[in-house]
């Protein structure tokens, strides 16, 4: 009954406080920015949209979009002026001719490189949250384990590989261990980081309310570690493609067909240099949609109250 009395006041308090943080009236002096945006009347609509928000995404857009295509012209032309052979240099045009004809080799094997990526990123952020919760829970424990995570994570993936293959017979498994070795260390990095950065007034303040481990977990921690957390994902993401191809390599160096890896070596050993830059495009592709669905999700996740997420004209 203790603990039912102190989850009711804890939820309480933060409604009450959350309901006079929004009722708050603004205090905008007259004439000065905003103040008509605080003087708008109940009841009437509200004035649309500043432009901001277009001209943060033509900002954040348009300059990288620029640079890739100056770039790509320039790797054109000095591939003509210069009549580099195909075999040591293709051009751009040459190689998205390539990755047009060859997609019905290359696709299947990018669905098997997404495949180990998108499992091994799930474990890595199950596995890695829920080791960062044991860790905030007991410095012991943490002290005791976290060095070994650091172990694993600086051991070059390359090197232990092989034998990771060796010893488990599933191909896709040794593939999926691999590519979770990689990404599974800034999830349990950044989210332990997140729970041991509390403010500690609120923990003292839960403290008074006698709040037990699991509510101060629960409706402090947990919250204050989410920008922490999904910083980590973001991070874990690109390195879970990394670990799958690195895996994928090395397996397809012993005869194994998997993932677009498996299709570089392939080009390389026939000399097909087009299709081994066409595969190679389709990763970092890959990667770099990762990515941004990656903030796309820490955004909306986060967009409704952390700063981090707010957009501001500059």
């Amino acid at each position: 009954m203790r603990e039912v009395e102190v989850d009711i006041a804890i939820r309480g308090n933060a409604e009450t406080l959350r309901a006079g943080i929004e009722a708050r009236p603004q205090s905008v002096r007259p004439g000065a920015p905003g103040a008509g945006a605080a003087e708008i009347r109940e009841g009437e609509a509200p004035a649309p949209p500043a432009p901001g928000r277009w001209r943060h995404l033509a900002s954040s857009v348009l300059p990288p979009v620029a640079i890739g295509v100056a770039a790509l012209a320039t790797w054109e032309a000095l591939v003509r002026l210069k009549a580099i052979p195909p075999y040591i240099l293709p051009g751009p045009l040459l190689i998205g001719a390539t990755l047009i004809k060859d997609w019905h080799t290359l696709y299947p094997s990018l669905l098997v490189t997404l495949a180990v990526t998108g499992a091994a990123l799930l474990v890595a952020t199950v596995a890695g949250a829920a080791i960062a919760v044991l860790f905030a829970q007991s410095k012991w424990v943490e002290r005791s384990f976290f060095p070994y995570a650091v172990i694993l994570q600086v051991t070059p993936i390359v090197a232990i590989a092989p034998l990771i293959i060796i010893w488990v017979k599933n191909i896709q498994l040794s593939l999926l261990i691999c590519a979770w070795i990689v990404a599974f260390f800034p999830v349990v990095s950044n989210t332990t980081l997140g729970l041991n950065s509390t403010d500690h007034h609120l923990l003292e303040l839960f403290e008074l309310y006698g709040a037990s481990r699991r509510q101060v977990l629960w409706y402090l921690r947990l919250p204050s570690a989410m920008p922490y957390f999904l910083g980590g994902v973001r991070i874990s993401g690109g390195l879970a493609l990394i670990g799958a191809v690195v895996a994928e390599f090395v397996a397809g160096t012993g005869g194994t067909q998997s993932g677009l890896a498996y299709r570089i070596l392939e080009a390389g050993y026939t000399m097909q240099i087009p299709r081994m830059f066409a595969a190679l495009i389709l990763i970092s592709a890959s990667g770099i949609m990762i990515f941004l669905a990656l903030t796309a999700l820490s955004h909306l996740a986060l967009k409704r109250w952390h700063e981090s997420a707010r957009v501001r004209e500059r």
